[in-house]
């Protein structure tokens, strides 16, 4: 995470702050999810604290992790005054003096002062590791009250199952409701990273991996992949909402089909399966933009073109290398997903493409 962007909102002027969230969005949120208020924390202007330095602290173990980082600065920060200034003292005081050539008397043993700079400095490894063990153990057990929740991480998107089926490609949590998070990846190593939680994990192809902890403060707070996973790593982020209570959080995670049109079902599997690989704003990605593609022509790597029509978006869902677009080759970089999306699937697809398409007045 970029720490100096959430201190340069915190510090910046009314005037100035609109357009520094303006360029923030455009630099670091394009083609996300992410809303632009996940930057924000709790300010401070006393560089004291660890609220100036870090961001909010949404977890129940978050403050525990702070606490142990400054006091672990503050430490250090003390012994490094003392030892350069004892130093520069000493480099003074017996420094060579014209005329003087024997050196100054000193003693060659003293047990107090041996005794404290070996005594002390134990004293204090001792209780940093006590405190990161207590804090770690917080972190890496779980309660027996914990819910479970999926995580599929692929190149470059999150998709979340929660216990009762839905799907999300947000993570969205009950404020002081206990959560572990069971991992796997579908292609390369990822890492799971909301700094709010101060918690990290490495997911890693062909296993699980799992994370735990308690939100104890609502809001939105940004969950991103903290392993460079490929040339769209940078924009694998998404929105960690942590909602008042369960009702809150159940009408934005379910989703019931036929209460939806088809455009709104294709719009949600494109969310959940493809922006993070293809995006609506005419941008190029990993793979083409989507919003303007249905009804043209596509040159392909071996130089014929295609019309994108419902047999194309069919075989190039379930058969990518079938149809590889010029640019995006000589392999293709897209997965299968037949057995994912069915026939009912790449129809809601397709209705999405033809609404993206008229809805810039270029329907065909």
């Amino acid at each position: 995470m970029n720490w100096q962007l959430p201190l340069m909102l915190a510090q910046t002027n009314d005037s100035n702050l609109e357009n520094l969230r303006e360029r923030t969005e455009a630099i670091s949120m394009q083609g996300t999810t992410v809303p632009d208020s996940s930057l924000i924390r709790e300010g401070t202007s006393n560089p004291f604290v660890t609220e100036y330095w870090f961001p909010t602290q949404a977890s129940s173990f978050a403050g525990e992790v702070d606490f142990l980082y400054m006091s672990i600065f503050w430490i250090s920060l003390v012994f490094f005054v003392a030892i350069i200034g004892a130093m520069v003292y000493f480099c003074v005081k017996y420094r060579r003096k014209d005329g003087v050539i024997a050196p100054e008397p000193s003693s060659s043993h003293n047990t107090a002062i041996e005794i404290l700079w070996s005594v002390l400095p134990s004293i204090i490894l001792v209780w940093i590791f006590y405190v990161g063990a207590e804090t770690w153990f917080e972190m890496r057990i779980p309660k027996e009250n914990a819910e479970e929740i999926q995580v599929t991480a692929k190149q470059f998107g999150w998709l979340f199952t929660y216990e009762d089926g839905d799907q999300t490609n947000e993570l969205h949590l009950v404020r002081d409701k206990p959560v572990r998070l069971i991992m796997q990846s579908e292609d390369v190593l990822h890492s799971f990273f909301v700094a709010a939680f101060r918690q990290k994990m490495d997911i890693v192809p062909g296993r699980y991996t799992y994370a735990y902890f308690e939100p104890i403060k609502d809001g939105v707070y940004r969950l991103s992949c903290n392993e460079y996973c490929g040339t769209g790593h940078s924009k694998m982020k998404t929105a960690c909402i942590v909602h008042t209570s369960e009702e809150d959080r159940k009408n934005n995670t379910k989703w019931i089909e036929a209460e939806k049109t088809p455009f709104e079902n294709g719009q949600r599997i494109y969310q959940i399966h493809c922006s993070g690989c293809h995006k609506v704003d005419g941008q190029a990605a990993t793979g083409p933009a989507l919003n303007l593609i249905w009804g043209t022509n596509e040159k392909m790597i071996d130089g014929t073109t295609e019309l994108v029509n419902e047999d194309y978006v069919l075989d190039s869902i379930w058969y990518p290398e079938k149809h590889i677009v010029e640019g995006y080759g000589p392999v293709s970089k897209m997965n299968s997903f037949k057995g994912i999306l069915d026939q009912k699937d790449v129809d809601y697809v397709i209705a999405y493409l033809k609404e993206l398409k008229s809805s810039t007045g270029d329907a065909k």
